[in-house]
């Protein structure tokens, strides 16, 4: 599940987004200020940023201008909302490293829309295509995990991780790389909670005997083996 950060002042707005994002299965955290904003930020990284322009305080312009100069926040992809309609305000927008820019008054379909685009290019693993891996599928539109017709009950994490392996079948991952990759940011979190997940993870799939599947590497961290090769399915 991808998790929204919408930083908009305008509290009607902020929860007509909120509404339309939760309806079509994301997770949202909303911040009226820049300061609530960074200290979201600061937090947990979020999948993509929402970003008002006008915001209290110092701009949402400014706010994208600092993401973009940080190591820990560069790649965070970020769709400005703006009133300014101004091509020149357009093109500052983006230059400040907006991914994208929607005027007000917009279309809540269009910005749905803008922001699958975006996370589609920032990150193809989060597509809403299933994949299967051997007998196990697993597909994040319906958020579902199956073998045959046995459905297996996982976590929210744990279908993240799942989601993470199956995408990158065979390959190992270090628990750093899994922090980065599945969590979104490991700055407080402890490599050993990568271990507890993927105990858990196992234990769910014991039931339909697919637990093997997710094999320790020692010394090096966690893949996920088959003999299929991975492949995405129509959803």
């Amino acid at each position: 599940m991808s998790h929204i950060l919408v930083v908009e002042d305008e509290s009607a707005i902020a929860e007509l987004i909120s509404i339309n994002l939760r309806h079509a299965g994301f997770e949202v955290t909303i911040a009226a200020t820049a300061e609530q904003a960074q200290a979201a930020v600061d937090g947990v990284l979020p999948d993509l940023i929402v970003l008002d322009w006008m915001l209290p305080g110092q701009s949402g312009l400014a706010l994208a201008k600092r993401w973009r100069g940080e190591a820990r926040t560069r790649e965070l992809p970020v769709i400005m909302l703006t009133a300014r309609a101004d091509e020149a305000d357009k093109i500052q927008g983006l230059d400040a490293g907006a991914d994208d820019y929607l005027t007000k008054p917009f279309s809540t379909n269009e910005l749905m829309a803008r922001i699958r685009a975006v996370l589609r290019r920032k990150a193809p693993e989060a597509l809403d295509s299933a994949v299967e891996v051997g007998a196990l599928k697993i597909d994040p539109a319906t958020r579902r995990v199956s073998r045959g017709d046995t459905e297996v009950k996982v976590g929210a994490t744990e279908f993240r991780l799942l989601h993470f392996f199956m995408t990158h079948p065979e390959r190992v991952h270090s628990r750093a790389q899994l922090l980065d990759r599945v969590w979104g940011d490991h700055v407080f979190i402890e490599e050993r909670t990568v271990d507890v997940h993927v105990k858990r993870l196992r234990e769910a799939l014991s039931p339909v005997q697919c637990a093997h599947m997710i094999e320790t590497v020692r010394g090096a961290g966690y893949r996920l083996t088959q003999q299929a090769t991975a492949h995405a399915v129509s959803a």
